[in-house]
């Protein structure tokens, strides 16, 4: 989901520096959080990895532009899951940076706007995986309807940024409601194969145990909540 540049812009990108610099400050408290449970090393691998993966995400997989933004297969659910929410945080608003400055450096202008539409979701169902998930229940072991949950949370939540940032930079008209709307809907598509995906990236996971307790994934994907 790349904004297209122009939708924001002039003195109204002040707030987008804003918002993903509350963003980024959140993550970073996320990545302390990480830091101290596990270690410098752990947490750099997986940040690591999750923005190798946000980067073929984006750049890799099929991805089509609709209206006022682009539709991509994001995969925050999996990040979030496989990796945890301080990595996943941190390689989604790298691996956004590395593949603008790389393939499409017009986007650059609007990378504060994107991050924030990328993160506040990213953090919404990090809560909501706490309230959803039993504290007895491994990540490997939930079922599509949880994952479900989680995953249409997240597109819904970038939906909702999107739908933000266009009213806020272009103003509210049939336009405007039109090419929201336009983009909301092709984004169902991914609403669906989304968690598709996530519960066989778990499934991998689950066959896999000899990464319990590897520096490479959260602690939480094979062991219950502490």
């Amino acid at each position: 989901m790349h904004i297209e540049p122009g939708i924001v812009d002039g003195a109204k990108m002040a707030l987008a520096v804003g918002t993903a610099a509350a963003s980024l400050g959140y993550g970073a408290k996320l990545a302390f959080e990480d830091i101290q449970r596990r270690n410098v090393g752990s947490f750099a691998l997986r940040a690591a990895l999750a923005a190798i993966g946000t980067f073929v995400f984006f750049e890799v997989l099929p991805h089509f532009p609709v209206g006022v933004s682009e539709v991509h297969f994001i995969l925050g659910t999996t990040l979030l899951l496989i990796l945890g929410v301080g990595p996943a945080a941190f390689g989604l608003a790298a691996g956004l940076g590395l593949q603008g400055l790389l393939f499409a450096p017009s986007d650059m202008p609007m990378y504060f706007v994107n991050v924030t539409t990328l993160l506040v979701p990213m953090f919404a169902i990090h809560a909501l995986a706490k309230r959803v998930i039993p504290a007895g229940k491994a990540y490997v072991d939930l079922d599509y309807a949880e994952v479900l949950k989680l995953s249409a949370a997240y597109q819904g939540g970038v939906i909702a940024w999107v739908a933000f940032w266009v009213f806020y930079g272009q103003g509210v008209g049939a336009e405007t409601f039109a090419s929201v709307a336009t983009f909301g809907a092709a984004y169902l598509l991914v609403i669906v194969i989304e968690p598709i995906v996530d519960i066989a990236v778990l499934a991998t996971a689950k066959t896999m145990r000899n990464l319990e307790g590897s520096a490479a994934v959260d602690d939480r994907l094979y062991a219950r909540a502490q």
